[in-house]
């Protein structure tokens, strides 16, 4: 199962000097194990915390008023989940474990206390959080204006670029049919027929839970996605 630090994820977006990444790794000084299928929170419910993700895979979803559940975002190891409770003495989104996974759980006031003492880190968390939101806005843009075929291309997109960061194209999907229909809104059998098209047009190989992307600039192609220009984090104030 892929494993990750916060200061791994952040230092290939810039190199962090010895003091922040001892920084970083005391925010994973407790550690919280969960099951696939647990919640670590529920919305509505109070939160004081955030969590660094360890091990294993998580996402947050909604429910709609019909009881149907919207995914909002995949969280894979070294990312900071939950930031949304910065801003919200109440959850605002559930919080679920996909795989298997640890995290470590960082009170509020801790966060607040590292961002006072290592203020480049606290610009770069910011910038790592609109990154995020970049993503998300390409998937709202997906849910509106794209074909059923567009949206699954684009989570594999997704996936790629957040598990296939070395330049690798193969991985493991990690996701169910179900779970890719309520990140696309698409049934599961919608969902399985929109990847065997995949794969009939050659951009795609299925392999049990295995997906190998036989051509990645393809399928950015077919899920309406370009590729997004590189970082630019010249901003950041010295460390």
């Amino acid at each position: 199962m892929a494993t990750g630090s916060l200061a791994d994820r952040l230092g290939r977006l810039v190199p962090l000097r010895e003091e922040e990444r001892a920084a970083l790794a005391a925010l994973g000084a407790r550690e919280r194990s969960y099951r696939r299928g647990m919640t670590l929170q529920r919305a509505q419910e109070p939160v004081a915390e955030i969590y660094v993700l360890q091990r294993g895979m998580l996402m947050s979803y909604m429910l709609t008023g019909e009881g149907s559940r919207q995914i909002l975002r995949f969280y894979f190891p070294g990312d900071l989940v939950g930031m949304a409770n910065l801003a919200y003495g109440q959850a605002p989104e559930t919080i679920a474990a996909l795989t298997d996974a640890s995290v470590a759980p960082v009170e509020r006031a801790a966060l607040g206390a590292l961002i006072a003492a290592h203020p480049r880190l606290g610009a770069l968390l910011l910038a790592d959080a609109q990154m995020a939101q970049v993503a998300l806005a390409d998937r709202l843009a997906s849910l509106g204006r794209h074909s059923a075929k567009a949206r699954v291309a684009g989570v594999l997109v997704e996936l790629r670029r957040r598990l296939g960061e070395s330049g690798a194209t193969n991985f493991t999907l990690g996701l169910t049919q179900e779970e890719i229909g309520d990140a696309t809104g698409l049934t599961a059998v919608h969902v399985n027929r929109m990847l065997r098209l995949l794969a009939q047009e050659g951009l795609i190989e299925r392999d049990g839970g295995r997906v190998r992307l036989i051509d990645p600039a393809g399928l950015e192609r077919a899920g309406g996605q370009g590729a997004r220009p590189a970082h630019d984090l010249d901003w950041l104030p010295p460390g």
